[in-house]
């Protein structure tokens, strides 16, 4: 098992592109045994987290056991804590989105996962082929539960051959009925070959600028009551279709960003231009007596 300090000193020069939690502190890192959360599981324990890697097997393939050995062996190595669990998820529409639900089921919400900024651009352009405003199109957060964001795919496969460990290869990742892999392996090389150029730190760039510019926004609708409907009326654009987001997500526990496209209907109910609508994920918006009012569809119309 490597000391801390001798894994510090094989890995250090990666180290500063992290922002892991202060050396002591318990990090759960989601490690599937794939290069980038292999990474993410040893330049946790560089940075002197007590870390414990979590391996989540959703029983979608022959031989996921091999995958979970994998894991176990890469933190002993390095002395890491270990948790291994099983979730079955039955096959049909929204599978992705399905074994993410289950994966963070057992993770738990706070758990560090091995995001790069390869992800990071793909975030970016499912979420702009998707309709997203200014948050969805800032993608994801940097901090302590992505860690390596700042990373490339390439620097993770760097991690992992420092160690001698030969990383699993999800042949899920090549599936083009997934939207992200269709970008990946589609997309970005078209766009790279367009622009002359790597675009990865482009998009990467323009997220950050983005959420810059998203967390401004929040920060001026924070002042907005969104039901009432004169008040959002008269607010910019920008801040009343946040504050619109913020308040329907908020009110119906909806998971789910509601789209640029429903929320500008939404604003014309404020405004007076028509008396409902309805927006992604089964949600009426009516206007009654200069207020806004969020039902599920099925909840059937209000009297006025």
């Amino acid at each position: 098992m490597p000391e801390h300090s001798a894994l510090a000193d094989l890995l250090g020069d990666f180290l500063p592109l992290t922002t892991f939690p202060a050396p002591g502190a318990r990090l759960r890192c989601g490690v599937s045994g794939g290069a980038d959360s292999l990474a993410l599981l040893a330049l946790g324990v560089a940075a002197g987290c007590d870390v414990t890697a979590v391996h989540v097997d959703h029983g979608q393939r022959e031989g996921s056991a091999d995958e979970a050995a994998l894991v176990v062996e890469a933190a002993a190595q390095i002395g890491a804590a270990i948790e291994t669990a099983r979730v079955d998820v039955e096959p049909g529409p929204n599978l992705e989105a399905r074994l993410r639900t289950a994966r963070y089921a057992v993770l738990g919400e706070a758990a560090a996962t091995g995001h790069t900024a390869d992800d990071q651009a793909e975030t970016m352009l499912i979420n702009l082929l998707r309709g997203a405003g200014l948050v969805g199109l800032g993608a994801m957060q940097p901090g302590p539960r992505r860690p390596i964001l700042a990373l490339r795919r390439e620097d993770t496969l760097a991690v992992c051959a420092r160690l001698g460990w030969t990383p699993f290869a999800d042949p899920s990742n090549r599936d083009p009925a997934f939207v992200r892999n269709r970008i990946r392996h589609e997309l970005r090389p078209l766009l790279d070959d367009i622009a002359g150029r790597d675009v990865t730190p482009l998009l990467a760039r323009t997220a950050t600028h983005m959420r810059s510019t998203a967390d401004l926004i929040d920060r001026l609708a924070d002042d907005v009551d969104p039901t009432d409907a004169r008040a959002i009326a008269a607010q910019p654009e920008a801040v009343a279709v946040r504050a619109l987001q913020r308040w329907i997500r908020e009110e119906l526990e909806e998971p789910h960003p509601i789209d640029t496209a429903g929320l500008l209907r939404v604003l014309a109910v404020a405004r007076g231009e028509v008396q409902a609508t309805e927006v992604t994920g089964g949600i009426r918006v009516y206007r009654s007596r200069q207020r806004l009012h969020a039902e599920q569809i099925d909840a059937g119309p209000p009297a006025d």
